[in-house]
């Protein structure tokens, strides 16, 4: 008699039928930190990347700044829209290499979770005030495994977390091997954030005024003069040189690689480090610097946003409170602490 098999265990079928023999299928993924009873319909990626977007730390990027703190305006970036960037460009690779879908979008969308307020300036000032020190990287998957659902996490799979621990590089080499993802679809992302980014924040850039157009180098434009030219053309880039190389890992060409390198230093040089970014960041620093101090003065306020099994290091706990901050809610908060208030007449 034929055994009945579930939905999943058809979808893990098609992937071994369709899907690259380098890709990481759903069937061998290494497992999870604690073990659950499998889904009948769902394969164990798809299921991750469900627990992330039904995250509160998914939702909470929706007000957390990309590249303009706390923006008025409707057409800028968060992180929620970088992140879904993100996803789409991730996808369309993974799609053209025949690699894991599923497993590239739910690194996609988990890779940020861990993020401040106030984008890389509130990063950079969790940095220099926690004395554990502080990533975003690491604090993304200290959201995944500890600090979502009341201190029990998401308990995602080992590729999932690898890809949101290794997807960051910052001024570093996208493609050096130390510290590459164990997966091919966790490169995929690693190269789809630096696409996206370099991108959209150029666009943002120039819509705010903070950049003319014709204060851009013109060899930044050389790959294409719209962001839709350039990211097509950056996309295709890395689908044939990662074809070309039989997918050993995934790659661009030298060309492609100076022009991508070459629009993120001048992002960093004129943007991120820029004097609007030094100016908002002074702002952002006294924010999150006074909340440090007066939650570590009074941390029977944040203990009540923690269950005590996360951890009972009381800088730590401050420290993921204000990193969960959106934007409003810190400046909100600084608001309620150290601002005047209107008094209440009876």
């Amino acid at each position: 008699m034929k055994k009945n098999i579930t939905i999943r265990e058809q979808t893990e079928e098609i992937e071994r039928k369709t899907l690259h023999p380098a890709a990481c299928l759903s069937s061998e993924s290494r497992g999870r930190q604690r073990r659950e009873r499998l889904c009948t319909i769902r394969a164990c990626f798809q299921r991750d990347r469900d627990r992330i977007i039904h995250s509160k730390s998914f939702r909470r990027l929706k007000h957390k700044t990309q590249v303009f703190l706390a923006p008025r305006g409707d057409h800028y970036r968060t992180r929620l829209t970088h992140t879904l960037e993100v996803s789409q460009i991730a996808r369309t690779i993974a799609r053209a290499l025949r690699l894991n879908e599923d497993l590239t979008e739910a690194i996609s969308l988990g890779h940020d979770l861990g993020h401040t307020p106030f984008g890389h300036a509130g990063e950079d000032i969790l940095r220099e005030i926690y004395p554990g020190g502080f990533a975003h990287y690491k604090q993304s998957l200290r959201v995944v495994d500890t600090l979502e659902r009341n201190g029990r996490g998401l308990n995602l799979t080992f590729e999932v977390r690898d890809g949101i621990l290794k997807h960051s590089k910052g001024k570093g080499d996208i493609f050096l091997s130390r510290g590459r993802n164990e997966t091919l679809e966790g490169q995929v992302v690693r190269i789809s954030d630096v696409i996206a980014y370099v991108n959209h924040d150029l666009d943002d850039t120039i819509r705010a005024g903070v950049l003319k157009r014709s204060s851009i180098p013109s060899k930044l434009f050389s790959i294409g003069e719209s962001q839709s030219k350039r990211i097509d053309s950056m996309v295709k880039d890395v689908v044939a040189c990662s074809l070309a190389a039989d997918l050993k890992s995934i790659t661009m060409s030298d060309e492609m690689k100076d022009t991508t390198y070459a629009l993120r230093d001048f992002l960093y040089k004129n943007v991120y480090e820029g004097e609007v970014s030094r100016l908002e960041f002074r702002k952002a620093r006294k924010i999150l610097l006074d909340l440090y101090h007066y939650y570590m003065d009074h941390p029977e306020e944040v203990f009540r946003e923690f269950p005590r099994q996360v951890t009972t290091n009381k800088g730590q706990i401050v420290c993921d409170f204000i990193a969960g901050m959106t934007d409003r809610y810190a400046i909100m908060m600084y608001e309620q602490h150290f601002l005047p208030q209107p008094w209440k007449v009876f």
